[in-house]
């Protein structure tokens, strides 16, 4: 028999704060990446067969730069949430879905980064 109290056997094991919050995020990021996505797709589709000067010159485009670090952004941070819900709910070792949710975030970090410095070295 334990002497701890109820409050004190919960606490550690998860908020009940937080997870409104990250359910919130995952659909606001999945409507933002809808529109998003077909612009993408329908301009990419314009550009084909164009030559490196032409897909420069689009993303040199103030309002296109600015679309594409959107895209990026919601993506990588949709991606994240994602894989955290996927982490949680398969792995069963506590460290170990610490671990293996912070190398996929780090690694997620770093492609959004690349991603970004991409689009500011063709945007300026």
């Amino acid at each position: 028999m334990s002497i701890r109290t109820p409050i004190a056997r919960a606490r550690n094991h998860g908020s009940a704060k937080a997870g409104v919050h990250h359910w919130w995020m995952q659909r606001v990021t999945a409507i933002a990446l809808v529109p998003l996505v077909v612009w993408f797709v329908v301009s990419l589709l314009t550009l084909v067969g164009q030559p490196h000067a032409a897909f420069a010159g689009w993303v040199a485009n103030p309002l296109v730069a600015a679309l594409l670090l959107a895209l990026i952004i919601a993506t990588f941070y949709h991606a994240a949430i994602g894989m955290q819900v996927v982490w949680e709910d398969y792995i069963h070792g506590h460290m170990t879905r610490i671990v293996v949710d912070l190398v996929t975030k780090g690694v997620l970090a770093l492609l959004a980064l690349l991603a970004i410095l991409a689009i500011l070295r063709l945007a300026l």
